[in-house]
């Protein structure tokens, strides 16, 4: 079964304490939008999953049995990185990625060149980025900066621009780019300590006046609450485009920091493979003569871009202090009157 883990999540929480007001405060959402998305998920389906008109909160049969179903599938989908580091050592080459990296030309160049060892994508995310290294449930991974550094070897890549999730209709769609000033008044549905520069700009934060946000487990999640009027996040670029909606779009964020990437795997598990991958990463010929891998160099070729720009690649230890790079920011456009 193909659904929005999202809206399962959501059908989830009414179907176990059959009351949607009670659900709705767990979740931390407005009533409104927990049963606009258990609408949704009906019309998806294509069967009722509660009994309607009803004095009470009750399952259909539908309901109780995707209920069954939805279990089974959101444990899976929370212990996917834990389950994976109990399986024991594979003949495998194993790389993981963040939303939003794209390593297909590296994969298929490792399989024309080490038919033998099959290589396999983990998808992981910001927080489990380097434990799969720690794990040994990949062998590199590739990760956002800035990370824990302990131990890891580095190469950075490349950066990705930032950008704003907004809603199709808000006003802020009317200018080709937005700076951190045009969002402080915004509801920002993430962490404000990853994004520095609205954390520090916007006057909600300074006068206390934040509400708390909402229980989110993927960036999925946030930008269906994007799509709902609930607020913006600020992402970058490729997993904007990862996590498009036809109900929501995205703007460039001049002067917030890019998202710097590089390839990471544990000091000490240098193996000849990685030495091999890294040497596909770095633009390295079948041919050439290997020299071991070495952190913290430039990569003689460029990797795939999906929102970086081009320029020699670097590290930072933290991507609010990343000094932009290449090309003049685009021009800013003139606001429509009557805009804010």
């Amino acid at each position: 079964m193909d659904v929005d883990l999202v809206r399962l999540r959501y059908f989830a929480a009414v179907a176990e304490v059959l009351h949607f007001g009670r659900a709705a405060t767990a979740l931390n959402l407005p009533r409104a939008v927990l049963s606009s998305a258990i609408t949704d998920l009906e019309a998806e389906l294509g069967v009722e999953l509660f009994v309607r008109p009803s004095e009470h909160t009750a399952l259909t049969d539908a309901g109780r049995t995707l209920l069954d179903q939805a279990r089974g599938m959101l444990a899976d989908a929370d212990v996917a990185v834990p389950a994976v580091t109990e399986v024991g050592p594979t003949p495998s080459f194993t790389v993981a990625i963040v939303p939003g990296v794209t390593v297909s030309k590296w994969t298929r160049l490792w399989a024309e060149r080490k038919p033998d060892v099959p290589v396999r994508v983990l998808r992981t995310d910001p927080e489990h980025q380097v434990t799969v290294l720690r794990a040994r449930t990949a062998d590199v991974s590739f990760v956002r900066l800035p990370v824990e550094r302990a131990g890891l070897s580095l190469i950075p890549l490349y950066s990705e621009l930032p950008v704003v999730v907004i809603p199709k209709d808000h006003e802020l769609t009317l200018l080709d780019s937005v700076r951190v000033v045009d969002l402080i008044e915004e509801h920002l549905l993430q962490d404000p300590d990853t994004v520095p520069e609205w954390r520090d700009a916007a006057n909600a934060l300074r006068v206390g006046e934040r509400r708390p946000l909402p229980a989110l487990q993927s960036v999925a999640e946030a930008i269906a609450l994007v799509a709902a009027g609930l607020g913006i996040v600020i992402v970058p670029q490729s997993v904007a485009r990862t996590n498009h909606r036809k109900d929501v779009t995205y703007r460039r964020v001049l002067d917030a920091a890019e998202y710097p990437v590089a390839l990471a795997w544990l000091a000490d598990r240098t193996t000849d493979q990685v030495e091999e991958f890294v040497g596909i990463v770095r633009g390295r010929s079948a041919t050439s003569s290997r020299s071991p891998a070495s952190p913290d160099r430039t990569p003689t070729v460029p990797a795939p871009r999906t929102g970086g720009r081009p320029g020699p690649a670097r590290d930072s230890k933290s991507s609010a202090g990343m000094a932009r790079t290449g090309s003049k920011p685009a021009r800013k456009a003139r606001r429509p009157r009557g805009t804010r």
